[in-house]
């Protein structure tokens, strides 16, 4: 997959936060693409200086495997909140580099638009790539929401100062929602529907399970000794 190269990364904690007030203009929320037939997830994981960042990308009918890919690499950026992703998006660029396959739509383990300004790692990787992309977190990092009601596909709005920003979603009946947002080139009715799609089973969609799953099996293969090497790619079988 070619990505061109991005912009000069940022050496402090002030240039950073700069470079994301002035990119967040640059987003884009729209319906998205009509049709979602190969989606992919990213997600990374982190053991002591090294983040292994995992790409899956799945069959948005069935949610089998189409391709997927990693990468391991040493974080440049320190650990600070709001700036994930001067940490995570080199690697994560690096495995997006190594697909044959181009998604529709990328789903992040992460924030979008729900984030402190406004631009996340969600909307970053969406311009860098200049794919379709929303974000899905775990756990809410900016706003205030009311629970949704305790049934499948029950939602309420994610708030932060006076402005609409996310959703907090229900895709399993009884469990904790997650949280969506938009990245880049989707809206949040779009991104509702496709978290929804790709969580017929459990509560994080199929693109966050498969990923985390391969960023983990990628850290634990880097530590079994230098002779060891991470997962191998799964072929695309084309879309």
């Amino acid at each position: 997959m070619d990505i061109e190269d991005p912009h000069p990364w940022p050496a402090s904690v002030e240039e950073a936060e700069a470079l994301q007030e002035r990119l967040r203009e640059r987003v884009r929320e729209e319906p998205g693409p009509a049709v979602v037939r190969i989606v992919a997830g990213l997600d990374v994981a982190y053991a002591d200086d090294r983040v292994a960042a995992a790409v899956v990308v799945l069959d948005a009918a069935t949610l089998q495997v189409v391709e997927s890919a990693v990468s391991v690499e040493r974080p440049s950026f320190p650990y600070v909140p709001g700036l994930f992703a001067f940490r995570e998006l080199p690697a994560l660029l690096s495995a997006l580099r190594k697909l044959r396959t181009v998604p529709d739509l990328l789903v992040c383990d992460g924030h979008g638009r729900a984030h402190f300004r406004r631009f996340g790692l969600a909307c970053h990787l969406g311009l860098l790539t200049g794919l379709p992309t929303m974000g899905v977190g775990k756990t809410f990092l900016v706003g205030e929401h009311i629970e949704p009601g305790r049934e499948r596909g029950s939602f309420t709005e994610l708030v932060h100062e006076g402005e609409v920003v996310g959703r907090t979603v229900r895709t399993r009946t009884g469990v904790k929602p997650v949280y969506v947002s938009v990245g880049h080139r989707v809206d949040l009715d779009t991104a509702t529907r496709h978290v929804l799609a790709l969580s017929p089973s459990y509560r994080l969609p199929e693109t966050t399970r498969r990923s985390d799953r391969l960023s983990r099996e990628a850290l634990r293969a880097t530590e079994s000794g230098p002779a060891s090497a991470p997962p191998p790619a799964v072929e695309p079988r084309g879309r």
